[in-house]
């Protein structure tokens, strides 16, 4: 939105948080970055990902899948 700056109806909820960041932007203390989709850690939140895109991300996020089991020995 800051680089194309054309309001539509489903972003006037952002309006506030946009010129708040905006304003930001313009003092410099906020600096855009590109970050590729391969690098990009918050899509293992937001989307449904490949088993090994998902691997990656989980280790970048330093998370491990517990592998132990609660089961009762009878």
């Amino acid at each position: 939105m800051e680089n194309n700056p054309i309001f539509h109806g489903r972003t006037k909820h952002f309006d506030a948080l946009f010129h708040f960041i905006k304003k930001k932007i313009q003092f410099k203390e906020f600096f855009l970055e590109y970050c590729n989709t391969c690098e990009n850690v918050a899509d293992i939140f937001t989307k449904i990902l490949a088993k090994i895109k998902f691997e990656l991300f989980m280790e970048m996020l330093g998370v491990e899948i517990n592998t132990f089991s609660m089961k009762e020995e009878t």
